[in-house]
């Protein structure tokens, strides 16, 4: 607790992070948005559902608004520099597009690590996500569907490798004994760069271990389509493992549909596992020993009302 008192006064107190901004690395500033069709302003004082989460502009209270709402999170607000100056990495700021406040997910090249574990050095990761702790609503047990509901947006210029950059996953809670097949998770949105150059956001399934499936690809879209451009998603996922996947992705500038996928008989369950849940934010490959880094940049990504529940079947 002492621990958590003293970052939190740091964040307060502490001159903001100048390591990254929306374009490259450098001092950041936040960009001005860029014009688009209004939406109609959210109402911060509505009531959340449970299952909900939205920003309310309070940066500071931003970690304890997640799990008050019922979400968890994995930053490396501690992580290498920030060890001695932390740096808050899901931060809030207001969108003009969308009319309301917004997550804003930060990643740097340089400090960040993946939950400050010295042994892994390729990868770094900055998410929130739903676990054991979250009400039952939230986690889904077999047979059960779980829908989930969100927008995001990734940075213009966002630069990726061959190597993954997750946004979103579904995958299994592990149980007590730490032996459940979680390992791989069922479905995930990652952003790559093809061996041609060219950049996709791409919807993976992975069956059980057993199975040895490797990535299955429900959908390879351009990236640039969603490039400085606010989504909304919708995502059905019955978890069992003959399970049904159904996933819709809108532009909201224009409506347009940049994903559709229904799949009726997937695996989406894995031995072992005390629940499915879904996690979201930028968890990224730097290559083995940083490798990849010089062909990545600071980053922040955008994300806003959360939405997790559950339905009858």
């Amino acid at each position: 607790m002492m621990k958590r008192l003293i970052l939190l006064i740091s964040l307060l107190s502490g001159p903001v992070c100048s390591m990254c901004s929306e374009g490259a690395s450098g001092d950041y500033e936040p960009a001005p948005s860029e014009p688009s069709t209004p939406v109609e302003p959210s109402d911060p004082e509505a009531p959340l559902a449970e299952g909900e989460l939205r920003a309310d502009g309070n940066t500071a209270g931003t970690y304890a608004l997640m799990t008050s709402c019922g979400y968890n999170y994995e930053t490396p607000d501690t992580s290498g520099a920030h060890a001695e100056a932390p740096f808050q990495h899901i931060q809030q700021s207001y969108d003009e597009t969308l009319g309301k406040y917004v997550f804003d997910f930060y990643i740097h090249v340089e400090n960040d690590d993946d939950r400050g574990k010295p042994n892994i050095t390729d990868r770094q990761r900055n998410e929130i996500k739903t676990d054991a702790k979250s009400p039952e609503s939230m986690v889904a047990q077999q047979g059960e569907e779980l829908v989930l509901r969100w927008k995001f947006r990734l940075p213009e210029g966002m630069q990726t490798t061959k190597n993954f950059c997750h946004v979103h996953q579904i995958k299994g809670i592990d149980n007590s004994e730490a032996s459940a097949d979680v390992a791989n998770p069922l479905i995930t949105f990652t952003a790559r760069t093809l061996s041609n150059g060219k950049q996709e956001l791409q919807v993976i399934h992975v069956g059980p271990t057993s199975a040895a499936t490797g990535n299955v690809y429900l959908a390879r879209v351009p990236l640039s389509d969603f490039l400085g451009e606010w989504v909304e998603v919708e995502e059905h996922v019955v978890c069992d493992t003959k399970g049904s996947y159904k996933v819709t992705v809108r532009r909201i500038s224009d409506g347009k549909e940049l994903i559709s996928v229904s799949e009726s008989s997937l695996d989406l369950w894995r031995d072992g596992a005390t629940g499915m849940r879904p996690k979201w934010g930028i968890y990224r490959s730097i290559g083995s020993n940083g490798s990849l880094k010089s062909e990545l940049r600071d980053e922040i990504l955008h994300f806003a009302d959360f939405s997790v529940g559950k339905v009858s079947r």
